[in-house]
């Protein structure tokens, strides 16, 4: 039986709102975190990404706070990136309410804190969130990024990810910080490089702007997709994108009901 394909509304969160740009710069208010979530939990979302950008230890107070207050009301999975550097940030955040961890800065300064994230809590919990975006100097031509993709970490995106998977990593959130707020589309050669050395759940990220770019890229294999701006904005909804994934022979999850109107846009 096949595996139904995740759409996942991605929250940008700086300061309690959800933020949107292109490339992580030109920020734009999206809306308040918590409504935001109760509408694409009723709009059918499969799951909630929410990414701290910020990453402050003010700004994770913040995050912890607004987390709570989701997984109150929302009845989907949350998963929570930003500033977590090991066992202990993991831990707070899920009891939180957060149901799986997304890691990124944290994981390249300290490669072990994968492995011991995943034998306290089990690698389902555990997301590598990797920025990557073309670097001419790396093996692959794909480098990782760190602080919103305006530094190299000097590590090739290939060998990085699949050292992770390695590490005990249970997914991996696929980021092209070349596409990342142009919807221009999904970065599908990158996406191809990473499904053919990776065997865990890979969720694409950036450049989605398009109910065709969903599909191609779960034709060259994304488990999950993730977009933010066509979402928040009102540009595609939720159940339109599930329609066209299902339309082009893929299995998605219940079609819900038609959407309510959005919120914060």
């Amino acid at each position: 039986m096949a595996v139904a394909i995740r759409v996942i509304p991605c929250l940008d969160v700086h300061d309690g709102r959800v933020v949107k740009g292109v490339n992580f710069v030109n920020l734009r208010d999206a809306g308040d975190p918590v409504e935001l979530a109760r509408a694409y939990d009723l709009a059918g979302a499969d799951e909630l990404t929410f990414l701290d950008i910020s990453a402050s230890s003010e700004a994770r107070a913040t995050t912890r706070d607004m987390v709570s207050r989701c997984a109150e009301q929302v009845f989907i999975p949350l998963t929570v990136g930003g500033g977590v550097g090991g066992v202990e940030d993991v831990d707070r955040l899920l009891r939180a309410g957060a149901d799986k961890v997304g890691m990124n800065t944290g994981a390249i300064r300290r490669p072990e804190a994968i492995s011991e994230i995943a034998g306290r809590f089990g690698n389902q919990v555990l997301v590598l969130s990797l920025d990557a975006r073309r670097e001419a100097g790396m093996p692959s031509g794909y480098g990782v990024t760190t602080h919103g993709g305006r530094q190299s970490a000097g590590l090739d995106a290939i060998e990085w990810v699949t050292e992770a998977v390695d590490r005990g990593v249970g997914e991996v959130l696929l980021n092209s910080m070349d596409a990342d707020g142009t919807t221009a589309g999904f970065d599908l050669e990158m996406l191809e490089a990473v499904r053919k050395v990776v065997d865990v759940p890979l969720i694409a990220s950036g450049g989605a702007g398009t109910v065709d770019h969903f599909v191609d890229a779960a034709r060259v294999g994304a488990d999950a997709l993730l977009a933010a701006s066509v979402f928040h904005f009102g540009t595609l909804g939720v159940a339109e994108v599930k329609q066209g994934l299902a339309a082009a022979g893929f299995e998605v999850r219940t079609l819900p009901a038609p959407e309510p109107e959005r919120t914060g846009a």
